[in-house]
């Protein structure tokens, strides 16, 4: 079965001009067929403030009123995503820049909670598995913004972890497929104020008493929650690692198992 790298980055590396340039040469470098899932950094939030657009986080997800929609859609699946773009196609990486609304690769619908009114956020619905093959098939490397739609014309701001997960497992039945979670430190740490110290690999076992100890924070959980779920669904690889270093000697991550 051949193999596909699903590369997740975030806003910790979006944000900084250096360890973008840097984490870009690490996945230029990467062989064989790869996708990279993008999210959305703090420049939707500056632009919000600079256009006097309040902005309101629950548990680190954004409230996506109509105007903040506009500003998320301009900036991830614009600015940021086809600067990126901008950035292999000078590595000699043949990059097509697309949202999930982009050739109906992705459909969701408006996420419905009983206590939180999230806005315009959407839940992933379904992934067309065989126009995302066709892209790859002609020798195109995707980049995809998190923005989605539900198919009666509602564009959706989603989030970008779940969107790498929802690309991995569905391609897992025609790909041997790895999906790396990629941010600026080596993994997922034990203690947050030290680099070093990172936990090597977490599995169901003892990721109940890690959460409990409070070592995984909570930020890293719903991360967490995919990689786990991925790994259910036939995902062969699924860690956490520095974005510089992908899968090269020097590449020190967390394994999920």
């Amino acid at each position: 079965m051949e193999k596909i790298s699903i590369i997740k980055i975030g806003g910790n590396i979006i944000d900084n001009e250096v360890h973008l340039a840097s984490f870009l040469s690490a996945y230029a470098a990467v062989e064989g067929k790869k996708i990279l899932i993008h999210g959305g950094g703090k420049l939707a939030t500056k632009m919000a403030t600079d256009l006097n657009i309040p902005q309101q986080m629950v548990d680190g997800r954004r409230i996506t009123d109509a105007a903040t929609l506009k500003i998320v859609t301009m900036v991830y699946a614009g600015y940021i995503n086809k600067n990126i773009v901008a950035a292999l196609q000078s590595k000699n990486i043949n990059a097509l820049g697309i949202c999930g609304a982009d050739a109906n690769i992705i459909k969701a619908h408006k996420r419905i909670n009983a206590t939180i009114d999230y806005g315009f956020v959407g839940d992933i619905d379904a992934v067309d598995t065989e126009k995302i093959i066709a892209f790859l098939h002609t020798g195109l490397s995707l980049v995809v913004a998190p923005i989605t739609h539900d198919g009666a014309g509602q564009l959706l701001n989603t989030n970008a972890d779940t969107m790498a997960q929802s690309i991995a497992t569905a391609l897992s039945h025609v790909y041997e497929v790895s999906l790396v979670y990629s941010f600026e430190k080596k993994g997922v740490l034990s203690d947050i104020h030290n680099n070093e110290s990172v936990i090597p690999v977490i599995h169901s076992q003892n990721y109940a008493s890690l959460k409990a100890s409070g070592q995984v924070n909570e930020g890293m959980i719903p991360k967490l929650d995919n990689c786990f779920y991925a790994l259910e669904k036939n995902v062969s690889k699924v860690c956490i690692g520095k974005s510089d270093m992908l899968f090269n000697k020097e590449f020190r991550c967390t394994t999920i198992q």
